[in-house]
């Protein structure tokens, strides 16, 4: 049988590398043999943006762009807006009646980015919550297969968790425990050595952005600080020009000589950023173009994602009315 996956975004920017090589390349990759949901996740956008919605509601468009730029085939990827499949609200408060508080608090995940987002003491309840709702949106699609980066893997633990604590309390077997997939490359740093790339810290390269944009991008990238002379021996481990190059160049045994001299000395990072800006324009250049002309046409967008999302809806709706039934609330059976 095939897996299916779930997996999404949050709408809150265009998507990024580090999206890329994080999971968009393998939701292309996996499309065409498994069952694939691809989820705007507006709702869980909105836990830490519920004054700005306005913020959210633009990116739909733009991260629905990126999808179908990459590669991403809605006639056979059910693209949606998760706010309009509301069997998701209903599954994520039974399943926060099978969690404790502090079993959220101690999330490594939600600590971390409580941590970044600088929330001190003023943590909306909906993002302390938020792991209990990506749970509720990976088992009410049944899905087996998750791609996540690293940093994620607490939060598919914690829906492993509740599918258990939900099967064994009602007794049943409806849903279904998922896996993470992490892929090769699973994190991209940012261009200035920070370890991730983010919107947030304004240090991503952009799959929408212009020839001039990556260019000033990757000149002004991180390398080795002690690299000071040509001459001087270079570090390639923990240097993120050579990170980018094992993602996006094809030549890997072009890549393994630039490595090898680097480490050695005699090659300036000048030569080095020059040969990874060819290998980035030449795999941006098809998404850009095919995005512009996308992007024409933004009812006809739109519109793969209303047809997606009542796909979307019809499944998880199957799979509440199992869930209503195995807790015995289906009060009107039909």
């Amino acid at each position: 049988m095939k897996s299916t996956i779930l997996t999404g975004d949050r709408p809150t920017g265009k998507l990024h590398l580090g999206h890329y090589v994080g999971s968009l390349a393998a939701r292309v990759k996996f499309q065409h043999d498994h069952r694939q949901f691809v989820m705007l996740a507006d709702t869980q956008a909105l836990t830490d943006n519920a004054e700005n919605p306005e913020k959210v509601r633009e990116n739909i468009l733009e991260v629905a762009l990126d999808y179908l730029a990459v590669g991403i085939d809605p006639n056979v990827t059910t693209i949606f807006i998760q706010s309009l499949v509301q069997a998701i609200p209903e599954l994520t408060m039974y399943f926060l009646n099978l969690v404790t508080w502090n079993r959220l608090k101690h999330n490594p995940t939600v600590k971390l980015e409580i941590q970044q987002k600088g929330f001190g003491e003023e943590v909306p309840a909906g993002f302390m919550v938020y792991p209990v709702n990506q749970a509720a949106d990976i088992t009410i699609f049944k899905a087996n297969l998750v791609p996540v980066g690293e940093d994620q893997l607490p939060v598919i633990e914690q829906a492993v968790e509740l599918v258990r604590k939900f099967n064994r309390t009602y007794k049943t077997e409806i849903l279904v425990e998922p896996k993470a997939y992490i892929p090769p490359i699973a994190r991209l740093p940012g261009v200035d050595g920070k370890a991730k790339m983010s919107k947030s810290l304004g240090n991503a390269i952009y799959l929408s952005d212009s020839v001039d944009e990556v260019s000033k991008k990757v000149k002004s990238m991180y390398t080795d600080p002690g690299h000071l002379r040509v001459e001087d021996p270079g570090k390639v481990e923990g240097n993120p020009v050579f990170t980018y190059l094992d993602a996006f160049a094809h030549d890997k045994a072009k890549v393994a000589e630039l490595k090898e001299h680097y480490q050695r000395g005699g090659l300036g990072d000048s030569v080095v950023k020059k040969y990874l800006l060819e290998n980035l324009l030449a795999f941006l250049e098809p998404i850009r173009k095919r995005r512009e002309e996308l992007a024409k046409d933004p009812k006809h967008v739109m519109e793969i994602l209303h047809r997606g999302t009542e796909v979307a809806r019809q499944v998880a709706d199957h799979t509440l009315k199992e869930v209503r039934g195995a807790m015995g609330i289906n009060y009107f059976k039909s």
